[in-house]
């Protein structure tokens, strides 16, 4: 029934689709410059969009989504009031009309007046809520990381194949034509066979502090704000932003900004699942609350004798191979490097510079919230063409799983002794008991996630 409905309402966007641009990283971004990503228009027949979290990431992606003309925002959840109002308040600015407000998610997905959920709510809500959308018969645009744990994210996929809905994860990059470039060039075989993809991201992040039990402030439901996750007492140095240190609602350094550069490690390398993984690193840098490593460096080895390394340094903004974030594709012939922005730069095996790509569109790697407002507009029109179209996905939500997958094992190795053995066909942990208890999670009592 609920697949009958998405179905009719994808076929009435069709037919009233008018003039859609076509969005591939061939002609039509050749030359693209800042004016031409930010005017990229759609159908006349506007997809009706609910944002999902908007303190931060949520704010900038509601920003951006009012921002396009084949798109409105008629909905925002939040627990926390303040940000719902500067959020309702901001959308207005950009569209002209001010969306309801709705803080909880289940009375929000009672409501038929809309095609798709955004979600940029904490960690342990990504996949919960996807998959709440997914079975009322919504569209998903999920911000990376995928899931929480391994087991949400075969959940994702199941309910997707369930229901048929599109569901498209934001690593935003998949969408960069010059990144995108790259990633062919490197295909073509322009350094020969790629063997090893290095990646890293680091950052000045001051201490957290040693939190104190406070009482809730009165803009913030934290039951509804924890959701799914089992109850914890509300401490003053978890909301908002701190929570991404805590392992019962975060991932860490490694799924907050790993999961975009080792996403694109895999898709130059063309791997999918690991044969083995090991962690190394802790909270080195202070003495406080924060448990998820701000030193860290996973190695992710593939049966193809390549190999995929992360290097996460929360703590120690020293940049790496120039930059604060990127990845290096050393191969027979020379190397690649992406960094943060939409540009890239080969290299001959004695480090000569052999061809350059610059960015033509102003990139802020370490801007928590909006680093690249422009270039992610071509993501999210990649996603509305899904729904209106078909059209494949620049990271459905396989590929999506994947990719946050390698990160989590990451993690999974870190926190289970540094090393684990997987199956390369689907990257089951082996012969680990104690790291196979951190495939999933436990969840609060009647909100455990079911297909």
């Amino acid at each position: 029934m609920i697949e009958s409905k998405m179905n009719a309402r994808r076929d009435f966007i069709k037919k009233t689709t008018i003039g859609t641009a076509a969005l591939s990283v061939g002609g039509f971004f050749s030359g693209f410059g800042t004016r031409a990503y930010a005017g990229i228009i759609g159908a006349n027949d506007r997809i009706r969009v609910a944002m999902m979290g908007v303190n931060s990431r949520g704010l900038a992606l509601a920003n951006n989504f009012s921002s396009q003309s084949n798109c409105e925002v008629v909905y925002i959840c939040d627990v926390d009031s303040r940000a719902a109002d500067k959020c309702a308040g901001a959308v207005e600015g950009k569209q002209g009309s001010r969306p309801k407000i709705e803080a909880d998610i289940r009375k929000l997905l009672e409501k038929k007046d809309f095609d798709a959920l955004v979600v940029a709510a904490p960690d342990h809500w990504h996949a919960p809520a996807a998959i709440m959308a997914s079975q009322a018969g919504k569209h998903v645009y999920l911000e990376k990381p995928a899931s929480h744990n391994p087991r949400e994210g075969e959940l994702l996929i199941a309910t997707q194949k369930k229901y048929g809905n599109v569901i498209q994860m934001g690593n935003q990059r998949r969408s960069w034509p010059n990144v995108a470039q790259a990633i062919q060039e490197l295909h073509n075989g322009i350094i020969g066979k790629a063997y090893l993809a290095k990646t890293w991201y680091t950052n000045n992040r001051p201490s957290i502090g040693v939190g104190k039990t406070a009482a809730v402030p009165g803009w913030l439901n934290y039951d509804l704000w924890q959701g799914p996750a089992p109850r914890r007492t509300f401490k003053d140095n978890l909301i908002h932003y701190n929570w991404h240190w805590f392992w019962h609602w975060g991932t860490g350094e490694a799924l907050n900004n790993g999961t975009h550069m080792v996403d694109l490690a895999r898709w130059g390398l063309q791997v999918d699942y690991p044969t083995k993984v090991t962690s190394a690193g802790g909270r080195y840098r202070y003495q406080d609350d924060w448990e998820t490593p701000d030193t860290q460096i996973i190695n992710l080895e593939f049966s193809d004798k390549s190999m995929i390394t992360w290097e996460g340094r929360s703590c120690n903004g020293t940049p790496v191979e120039g930059s604060t974030v990127g990845v290096i594709f050393y191969g027979e012939n020379g190397s690649l490097q992406i960094e943060g922005g939409n540009a890239y730069k080969v290299y001959d095996l004695k480090g000569k510079l052999m061809k350059e790509v610059k960015n033509d569109v102003t990139i802020d790697a370490r801007n928590l919230t909006d680093p690249s407002q422009a270039l992610d507009a071509i993501h999210i029109q990649n996603f509305f063409e899904g729904i209106k179209n078909g059209q494949k996905l620049a990271s459905d939500i396989g590929s999506g799983h994947v990719s946050t997958l390698l990160v989590q094992l990451g993690n999974i190795a870190q926190r289970s002794g540094g090393l684990l053995e997987t199956d390369p066909s689907n990257g089951h942990i082996l012969n680990n008991k104690e790291a196979q208890k951190l495939w999933g999670r436990e969840y609060e009592k009647g909100w455990e996630p079911k297909v």
